[in-house]
């Protein structure tokens, strides 16, 4: 009984454990619409790649395509904070 107990406290913190298929799936399209948002200031109609899971505390997504201002490739890395729900966005990296 305590071997149960203690491995079901050891799994309730695992994040790619405690969450449903659904709930994975609102999550990456949170950070997908943070990141596009974000992503826009400096990029034109930029592709996001969302990470399945993240970290233990941060989505994180790239956002790529052509800068505003010259039209070069760029990338952009966003950051989704998993319990404020606030992101962040680098400036872009040029290729």
């Amino acid at each position: 009984m305590k071997r149960a107990v203690f491995l079901s406290l050891v799994l309730a913190g695992s994040p790619a454990v405690a969450a449903s298929p659904d709930a994975w799936e609102e999550f990456r399209a949170n950070v997908k619409k943070a990141c596009a948002k974000l992503a826009a200031v400096e990029l034109e109609n930029p592709s996001i790649w969302v990470d399945p899971f993240g970290t233990e505390s941060y989505g994180v997504a790239i956002a790529k395509g052509p800068s505003k201002y010259d039209k070069s490739q760029q990338e952009v890395v966003c950051v989704f904070d998993k319990r404020s729900e606030k992101a962040e966005a680098t400036s872009a990296f040029k290729r």
